[in-house]
């Protein structure tokens, strides 16, 4: 029941039930969010993007992680984006959701565009539009960086998100909430690192 036919509350029962599977890191990752991010540039509003990063697991060398390309960008206008750019990627087949920062619902939304293979239906990138002062989201580049430069603490990591993965499989928000402590840790960590704390 995928489409048109869905209540909002349906599309999202469906998608927080999909297999959560965890991949051997690929080095093709970084260029599937290069291609990504040269696609959203040349069919998207240009004075409503600002930058477009690449977060998450796919994003550090070597560790595994849901074959799914997280992208973090920021839009200058959230309702424009709302507007403007949730129609344009629809069009092309994305699922779109105005989601809750924190939690299941209330404030701040923020844009969120599931992209997936058209021959295997599976996922293939997720889309975080947020402006610029969601510090919630850009503070994920700091978890990113500082994963990189401390390979003792992404293997944790992987064996966390190896454990939660077999452990909920088909919960998805079992699975989020399993790593929330482990990434406000070392997000911690990250800022006094980074000298952003």
């Amino acid at each position: 029941m995928r489409g048109e036919m869905e209540t909002p509350e349906e599309r999202i029962q469906r998608v927080v039930r999909e297999e959560v599977g965890i991949a051997a890191y690929d080095p093709a990752w970084p260029q599937l969010f290069r291609q990504e991010k040269e696609h959203l540039l040349s069919c998207l509003p240009n004075d409503l993007i600002r930058r477009v990063e690449h977060f998450g697991s796919t994003a550090v060398p070597g560790l595994a992680a849901k074959p799914i390309v997280d992208m973090l960008v920021e839009v200058t206008d959230l309702q424009a984006t709302k507007a403007w750019i949730a129609p344009v990627l629809e069009a092309q087949g994305y699922e779109y959701f105005w989601r809750p920062t924190h939690g299941d619902d209330g404030p701040p939304f923020y844009a969120w565009f599931i992209k997936r293979d058209p021959q295997t239906s599976a996922r293939t990138h997720h889309i975080h539009m947020v402006e610029g002062h969601f510090t919630d989201h850009w503070d994920r580049l700091l978890f990113r960086d500082y994963l990189i430069q401390h390979p003792d603490l992404a293997s944790e990591y992987e064996a966390l998100k190896v454990r939660l993965a077999s452990a909920w499989s088909q919960d998805r928000v079992a699975y989020t909430r399993g790593k929330t402590e482990f990434i406000v840790s070392a997000t911690d960590q990250a800022k006094r690192f980074y000298g952003r704390a």
